[in-house]
């Protein structure tokens, strides 16, 4: 049995455009947080580089 058709708004029919930075947490978001935020990123992509 196929599921039935799910049909919504498209992004760009309600006027919401869905960025990068809106799919982030809010505290990522925050400029208080951007020093750790960037030293996540980088152990992320050493551990990436190294395996």
């Amino acid at each position: 049995m196929e599921a039935p058709l799910r049909e919504g708004f498209a992004w760009h029919d309600h006027g919401r455009k869905k960025t990068v930075v809106a799919c982030l947490p809010a505290w990522m978001q925050q400029a208080k947080n951007r020093d750790e935020v960037l030293r996540a990123i980088t152990r992320i992509r050493a551990s990436l580089l190294r395996s």
